[in-house]
């Protein structure tokens, strides 16, 4: 039996640059449903030793036009979970395939 770590997760300030007040409430929403399910489904990245990050930059996504909030969201919370990857690991790799993100 794998046992998973009970992980807490609070996001102080989520900073998007130009969306403007993009729908803002779904978007912050589909992030939190979206790092739950990868954090539970994979697993926290191996080497994060389960300390404090000040700052996590999630890098860039793109944005089809017509995009929805829940799509945004799923996409930044998807680059996060990428950096976090990063931030905890030497691999370079992104634990999301291209296609998912």
């Amino acid at each position: 039996m794998v046992l998973k770590p009970n992980v807490e997760l609070h996001i102080d300030e989520l900073v998007i640059h130009g969306l403007g007040a993009f729908d803002r409430g779904r978007i912050g929403e589909a992030v939190e449903r979206e790092l739950a399910r990868l954090l539970s489904e994979r697993g926290v990245p191996m080497g994060f030793g389960g300390d404090s990050i000040d700052r996590l930059d999630g890098g860039r996504i793109t944005i089809s036009s017509g995009g929805s909030g829940e799509g945004i969201g799923i996409q930044i919370a998807r680059s996060l979970y990428g950096s976090l990857h990063a931030k905890g690991s030497n691999d370079p790799g992104n634990p999301i395939p291209r296609g998912e993100r």
